[in-house]
C-alpha cells in the first residue's frame, strides 16, 4: 500500500496483516480520488474506520488541510500513528481511539469529506450514516464517500444525495452530498 499521488507520493505505508483487515487497494484508492478531486484542497476529513489511515494520508497528500482518523482497534491506531510520524504528517491529524458513533456525538466539528470504510457486512453503514445526519457533522458542500462490498448497504439514504457511484469488482464506492 502506498501514497498514490501528492506531495507524498510513492510512499510506502504500514499495514497489518489479519482476517478482519481490509485494506482499500491502491487501484480503488486511485478511483476514489479521481472522482472526489475537486473536494480534496483544503478540505477537512473525518476518516471513520480508519485502518492505515491510508485514504486520509491520500488526502493530505494531495492537499486536504487536516484529517481526523478513528478506529476503535488500538492496532490500527498504532498502524496510523507510524504512518504519519514516517510521512510528516503528526500536525496534519488528529487520531483518536475509540467508536466512531462516540466521536461522531461529542464532536462539534464540521468536515468536508467523511471517508467510511466500515469491516464489510457487519451492518455498520445505515447506523454511521444516520449517526452523521444526526449529529450534523457534514459542511453544506460535503461529501461522504463510502466504500461498501456489493452485499452491503450502498443505496439512497434519508438525508443524502447520491452524488456519484461507481463498482470496481465487488466493491462499491458511492458519494453522498446533503439532500
Amino acid at each position: 500500500m502506498r501514497i498514490i499521488s501528492g506531495r507524498k507520493r510513492g510512499h510506502k505505508l504500514l499495514e497489518f496483516e489479519g482476517e478482519d483487515v481490509r485494506p482499500t487497494t491502491d487501484r480503488v484508492k486511485e478511483s476514489v480520488f479521481n472522482l472526489i478531486q475537486g473536494f480534496v484542497p483544503d478540505a477537512v476529513c473525518l476518516d471513520m474506520f480508519a485502518g492505515s489511515g491510508a485514504l486520509s494520508f491520500e488526502a493530505i497528500s494531495r492537499g486536504a488541510q487536516k484529517a481526523v482518523c478513528i478506529d476503535s482497534d488500538k492496532r490500527s491506531i498504532d498502524i496510523i500513528k507510524k504512518n504519519a510520524l514516517s510521512l510528516g504528517f503528526l500536525e496534519d491529524c488528529d487520531i483518536v481511539n475509540m467508536s466512531c458513533f462516540d466521536y461522531v456525538e461529542r464532536t462539534t466539528e464540521k468536515f468536508d469529506i467523511v471517508f467510511l470504510d466500515p469491516p464489510y457486512n457487519k451492518n455498520f453503514i445505515e447506523p454511521v450514516l444516520d449517526a452523521l445526519i444526526k449529529n450534523d457533522v457534514l459542511n453544506e458542500d460535503g461529501i461522504i464517500v463510502l466504500e461498501s462490498d456489493g452485499t452491503d448497504f450502498h443505496d439512497e439514504f434519508e438525508g443524502l444525495d447520491i452524488y456519484r457511484q461507481r463498482k470496481y469488482g465487488r466493491t462499491y464506492i458511492t458519494i453522498y452530498k446533503k439532500a
